[in-house]
């Protein structure tokens, strides 16, 4: 039987109904490196965006961080630049002998230590956080070029800070040779005026120091007591005491006590200052009079679960905007017992605080509820005094709300016109404010406290004063505040 032929053709036929027509020669091999190669395009454009972005957005921040100790290595080739005040004056520079020697100096010594801060044996202060731009020419990019070509260093960034000389001058005048720490800054724009601690140091001396001072457990002369002091805030807690009260009842008017001077709950006592019986008393009252009996049992009824969470919204057990800062802590909770809730409630028992975060508090008080960020730097110069960046204020967090703050802001009036600040009244100005007087030993020693803001209306400076051993809060502290707001109505031209 003869087989027949299959023509070539209906070969053809056979693959063309295998490879469809809209496939190109070898498609199905090339399927999967089309994919790779897709792949490997859409990471390299990735990652080219990255690049972008952080040399654009993140490479500076990331560079100024005060960790990064990469920065160190730019001092080869730049002089360190200056750190000035806002009126002008230098606080920091750096000085070239013939011999190409570089010296680090403070002109006012003590005055600004802990602010400005040192450049030997690590950095602290503005030399830490402003170490980057420190280190860092802005001059004319040819101008660079040609002084490497010279192998001569160029000059680092001016920073200009907004502190103020007179201001520091007067708090640290104001505190004398007390321990303690002052704190001014505007509440309207976080602007940080003057900022004093004591004990200090030299930094023009600190490296021949440095073994003394990390070994002196007494004096502590290298911690900032401003933003890393931990202290019972005694009576100026009262603050968040009375608005959890009003949070829970929407405004102070049912308030009523009878102070008898003292009060005791589970056997345990709690006094007002030198037993003082102050009576019928309102909250408005109570808090003008720094009524701890009083205060004590308006935190039992609010419990301490409800005392925690209004302590956790004005920042305690959170971080704070400072650099170099320690944070406030409050252990209160739910199943805090009768003794140490009414403790608590008057600023003792174990809460800490620093005068930063209770002047962050007061600036929330002044600012209608919203605490602006808090700023050391105004702008960034280059040598010749051209202006390469400016600081503008910037809102941090609102911690209560408007009618918190005014019904705040009134108990605080309260404390200067006819309470335990009255020595703040008749000075030019208004002012609102609270003292503190907080317990440190077994012996009823206390540290003096005092918070608060001027120009009530609208207000221009907060100051926050801690005086360690200091006695009552009017004894020491609202002088030291006095002092401070006089400084800055004799200093600046509020009436525009």
């Amino acid at each position: 039987m003869k087989i027949p032929d299959f023509p070539e053709e209906r070969t053809e036929s056979i693959e063309e109904e295998y490879v469809p027509a809209s496939m190109p020669e070898g498609g199905r091999k090339n399927g999967p490196y089309r994919f790779i190669g897709a792949l490997f395009a859409m990471l390299f454009l990735g990652l080219a965006g990255w690049v972008i972005y952080f040399n654009a957005v993140v490479s500076e921040s990331f560079i100024n961080s005060p960790y990064n100790t990469r920065q160190d290595t730019f001092a080869d080739r730049v002089i360190r630049g200056p750190i000035i005040s806002s009126d002008g004056q230098v606080l920091a520079r750096t000085d070239v002998d013939e011999y190409g020697t570089e010296t680090r100096v403070y002109p006012y010594s003590e005055l600004f230590a802990h602010v400005v801060g040192y450049d030997s044996n690590g950095k602290s202060g503005l030399e830490s956080e402003a170490n980057f731009d420190l280190l860092t020419s802005r001059e004319f990019f040819v101008d660079q070029l040609v002084n490497e070509f010279k192998d001569r260093k160029n000059i680092g960034a001016s920073v200009i800070s907004s502190l103020n000389t007179t201001l520091q001058m007067t708090a640290y005048s104001a505190l004398g040779d007390r321990r303690g720490a002052v704190i001014a800054m505007e509440p309207k724009t976080g602007r940080i005026l003057a900022m004093v601690s004591k004990p200090d140091f030299d930094p023009n001396t600190i490296a021949e120091s440095w073994d003394y001072m990390i070994q002196d457990e007494n004096d502590s002369s290298l911690l900032n007591r401003a933003v890393a002091g931990a202290y019972p805030p005694g009576s100026v807690f009262k603050i968040v005491t009375a608005l959890d009260y009003y949070r829970k009842h929407g405004s102070f008017s049912g308030f009523s006590f009878l102070c008898e001077g003292r009060i005791t709950m589970m056997d345990h006592t709690i006094h007002c200052y030198n037993e003082t019986v102050h009576g019928s008393e309102d909250l408005y009252s109570a808090f003008a009079n720094s009524c701890n009996c009083a205060f004590a049992q308006a935190g039992v009824d609010l419990g301490g679960s409800s005392l925690r969470k209004t302590a956790e919204d004005l920042l305690f057990n959170q971080e704070l905007p400072f650099t170099q800062y320690r944070s406030s802590t409050f252990t209160l909770d739910a199943d805090s017992g009768i003794p140490l809730i009414m403790q608590t409630s008057i600023g003792q028992g174990n809460t800490l605080v620093s005068p930063a975060h209770m002047a962050l508090i007061a600036c929330a008080v002044a600012n209608g509820g919203t605490i602006m960020k808090p700023q050391l730097i105004d702008e960034i110069q280059n040598s010749q005094g051209d202006v390469v960046r400016t600081v503008k204020p910037t809102e941090w967090k609102t911690i209560m709300t408007q009618d918190e703050a005014q019904a705040l802001s009134a108990l605080m009036q309260g404390v200067v016109e006819n309470g335990t600040a009255y020595g703040l009244s008749g000075r030019g100005y208004t002012a609102a404010g609270k003292t503190g007087s907080a317990e440190f030993d077994e012996e009823g020693s206390s540290h003096s406290w005092f918070v608060g803001y001027s120009n009530v209306s609208s207000p221009d400076l907060v100051v926050a004063v801690i005086v360690e051993d200091g006695g009552t809060g009017s004894e020491s502290a609202v002088p030291a505040a006095a002092a401070v707001f006089d400084a800055y109505y004799s200093t600046f031209d509020t009436s525009g």
